[in-house]
């Protein structure tokens, strides 16, 4: 067993979670990272806000730029799905204070820009700040094709 900072106990044992369970625990996160490629082969890793339409064979991820300070709305996450649009997504739980707590989820897919406003009623009924400033800029979507995830515990 491996301590914890805190001095608990964390259970070394691997739990790897099933589709439903990915699928059920990343609709649930509060926030993701986006990984993409640039043309020229550099990953770029950005947090997003979210939203999941699942639908058996259909999982779409929504995710807009919206109005939280930036120095451009041309931002390199859709430069990158344009020359790659091959992304992958880790949505995670942490809790410094019981790593029993801990899991992730990685979700894989091809990504493409929308115009804004593409279902941009996703991604207003998630987030209650998004209610009075909604996203004007453009959306990526996100054909979901594969999930993967771990779990200190079921």
């Amino acid at each position: 067993m491996l301590d914890q900072p805190s001095g608990g106990r964390y259970r070394a044992a691997i739990m790897r979670l099933d589709l439903d369970e990915c699928r059920r625990r990343a609709a649930h996160a509060r926030f993701a990272v986006l990984a993409t490629t640039s043309a020229s082969g550099q990953v770029d890793l950005v947090p997003i806000t979210f939203a999941l339409a699942l639908s058996q064979g259909d999982d779409r991820l929504i995710s807009a730029v919206d109005h939280k300070p930036k120095s451009t709305q041309h931002l390199a996450r859709l430069a990158n799905v344009t020359a790659n649009p091959v992304v992958t997504l880790l949505f995670e739980h942490r809790d410094d204070s019981d790593w029993n707590q801990l899991w992730w989820v990685r979700a894989r897919g091809v990504a493409a820009v929308r115009e804004p406003g593409y279902h941009l009623e996703l991604l207003v009924a998630r987030y209650p700040q998004y209610q009075s400033v909604a996203p004007a800029g453009p959306v990526l979507e996100v054909a979901l094709s594969t999930f993967q995830g771990w779990s200190a515990q079921r």
